[in-house]
């Protein structure tokens, strides 16, 4: 009797690891988030702008790391058919160049060649407007403004911080938070069919202004398809 209530148990026990071995294990690998990120919205020429100066900046710098001699001369090149940004982005890479001191050529020779890519991506997933933290962001904000200026230096401190956070708040519900639209935004510098220097970044767009990033033929389908249906 006790021989078969011992078996019992051993199999009861079996059972139940078994069961929490289940509990714990899937099919098919578990979802998760990256790390909390942030990423810069494009939303205006002025800050086409503001890409083209970081993208200058970058750009230099790494083909002076590359060891590419002072004063080597650089063509911008234009993307064939090219879409509203891809005209005005060349324009602002030639006058930060050319305000950077670099040698910029209006014809192809024995120079660097810059040239640019844009890819548009479309996600038909929702964009959750996920700000961390929000709460204790304005929280903070608040303590920070009651009796600041009478506080000691390690306090003022802390204010800044919660002013800070406060601000960071602001800055993404101002900016209307993620969209379904992306922008892939690659730089590469080229010399003989050789990389020397290549930056990639990506932006959020609007989607109502997804058009001023789309080459003009591609446009042109777009809408014939949709005219056709």
């Amino acid at each position: 009797m006790k021989f078969s209530k011992a078996v019992g148990l051993a199999v009861l026990a079996g059972a139940v690891a078994t069961l929490a071995g289940c509990a714990y294990r899937s099919p098919i690998p578990l979802a998760e988030n990256f790390e909390l990120t942030s990423q810069p919205k494009v939303r205006s020429a002025g800050h086409w702008e503001l890409v083209s100066n970081d993208v200058v900046a970058q750009t230099l710098s790494t083909l002076d790391k590359a060891g590419t001699a002072p004063g080597t001369a650089l063509f911008v090149a234009q993307p064939p058919n090219p879409s509203a940004f891809d005209l005005a982005f060349r324009d602002f890479l030639i006058t930060k160049l050319v305000q950077s001191g670099a040698p910029v050529l209006q014809d192809p020779g024995q120079t660097l060649t810059v040239t640019y890519n844009t890819q548009v991506v479309r996600h038909n997933s929702p964009r959750p407007h996920f700000i961390p933290g929000q709460f204790t962001m304005i929280a903070a904000g608040l303590m920070a403004a009651y009796g600041l200026r009478h506080e000691h230096l390690d306090a003022q401190l802390l204010g800044t911080l919660g002013f800070t956070a406060l601000a960071d708040y602001g800055s993404s519900i101002n900016s209307g938070g993620p969209t379904n639209t992306e922008l892939i935004l690659t730089t590469t510098v080229t010399r003989g069919g050789q990389y020397v220097a290549r930056k990639t970044d990506v932006y959020y767009l609007e989607n109502a202004d997804t058009p001023l990033f789309l080459r003009p033929s591609y446009y042109r389908n777009v809408n014939m398809k949709v005219v056709s249906q």
